[in-house]
């Protein structure tokens, strides 16, 4: 897969479709890489140019020292897009991908035509949770957040019906950077978009699950809420809904997407 220097980042990603198709930005979760939008790529290339990457700090991507912030992972989006030469895009993030998405569709909405913010909310659990993870990971490495995180991010059912599923998960953990996870951790815990949010007027779904601890269904409705127009969809998931109910999420995706064409990337 290619490389491009953007934002001061050298960042891994790949861009598939047609050059001639509206484009689609996926934004992944803590702790995973872009492999995790696999389940949606083969129905969706066919109607999108699909631009995936590896956050900062994840998969292949550059791990910048430091702690970084929810300006500089939106920007790392949007100098990605100017590289790539991508005028407009329609977004869907995950978790942490659904913060840089609130991020962008408030501070760079001629660049979108519609949002899909998944599992995420405007500020996602407490100091204290963030603090405790970035110690864990600090005294034992990956290894010591990855059943937990296993445990919050699927139900009990998925984990025992995919364990095909949940074995590339583990490993996509467990291959993190230490370091990368950590600086997006401190981004997250640092981070209350509230305001932002009710800035958005872009087009936008929210996706929740019902079963998701990290990001509750409670919060999802509420930054529903908080955007004008903006349509609630929940799934009968824990926390990666894409790859949990991975056939309804991806419809529901390209339903909404197809609703209005973003013009070609």
């Amino acid at each position: 897969m290619p490389f491009i220097d953007a934002n001061g980042v050298h960042l891994r990603y790949r861009l598939e479709g047609e050059p001639g198709a509206p484009a689609i930005v996926f934004s992944n979760s803590l702790g995973t890489n872009l492999w995790m939008w696999e389940p949606q790529i083969s129905a969706l290339r066919e109607h999108f140019r699909i631009l995936r990457y590896d956050t900062r700090g994840h998969g292949l991507s550059a791990v910048p020292p430091g702690p970084c912030t929810q300006e500089q992972l939106g920007g790392d989006i949007l100098a990605l897009m100017g590289a790539l030469e991508i005028r407009q895009a329609h977004f869907c993030g995950l978790s942490m991908g659904g913060q840089v998405g609130i991020w962008l569709g408030a501070n760079a909405p001629e660049r979108f035509a519609r949002l899909v913010l998944c599992d995420t909310a405007a500020h996602i659990g407490n100091p204290d949770i963030w603090n405790a993870r970035i110690a864990a990971i600090r005294g034992g490495g990956m290894p010591a957040i990855v059943s937990g995180t296993i445990d919050r991010w699927f139900t009990e059912q998925f984990v025992a019906r995919a364990p095909d599923v949940i074995a590339s998960v583990r490993r996509m953990i467990l291959d993190t950077s230490p370091q990368g996870y950590i600086a997006c951790c401190e981004a997250i815990r640092d981070t209350d978009l509230t305001e932002q949010a009710s800035h958005i007027d872009a087009p936008t779904l929210v996706i929740s699950g019902a079963h998701d601890r990290a990001a509750p269904p409670v919060q999802g409705r509420l930054l529903a809420s908080m955007i004008r127009g903006a349509r609630y969809l929940e799934f009968d998931t824990a926390h990666l809904s894409n790859l949990e109910a991975a056939p309804q999420f991806t419809t529901a995706v390209r339903e909404f997407l197809s609703g209005a064409a973003a013009p070609a990337g």
